[in-house]
């Protein structure tokens, strides 16, 4: 099965890096800098929804939290699972992402991109969009 997958964060190494691993098993793969340019994609009339987005929190302009906010406000990315992926792994952080039914936490410093891919796979595979899918 092959899936779409958006990676979100402003670090470019990281981002060829996951890249690299979704699209070597297949997956395609649309990398984004920023927040903003992920709603932009998202917002656009003839926008299809991806299976996951990976979603860094700490981004300059709009955020994680503030992109993830939009998202579930507009009914952006209908259907997509969203994984936070961040260096960000206080409490606080996390039940904030569950709070706007995040489907994922994944804290970058403990999970190897392996892991990433395999986690990612799993909850695109787990069912219907929501929090506690995890």
């Amino acid at each position: 099965m092959t899936y779409r997958v958006f990676l979100v964060d402003d670090d470019r190494f990281l981002l060829d890096l996951y890249a690299v691993k979704f699209k070597n098993a297949g997956h395609d793969v649309s990398v984004f800098g920023s927040g903003e340019d992920l709603l932009a994609e998202l917002r656009k009339k003839d926008a299809k929804a991806p299976d996951a987005i990976l979603l860094d929190l700490i981004m300059p302009g709009v955020g994680g939290f503030e992109a993830l906010e939009a998202i579930r406000k507009e009914k952006l990315a209908q259907g997509s699972k969203i994984i936070i992926l961040s260096n960000q792994g206080q409490d606080s952080d996390i039940e904030k992402a569950k709070s706007l039914s995040a489907d994922g936490y994944i804290i970058k410093a403990s999970a190897i991109p392996s892991e990433v891919f395999a986690e990612t796979l799993r909850t695109i595979e787990a069912g219907p969009s929501g929090a506690g899918n995890r």
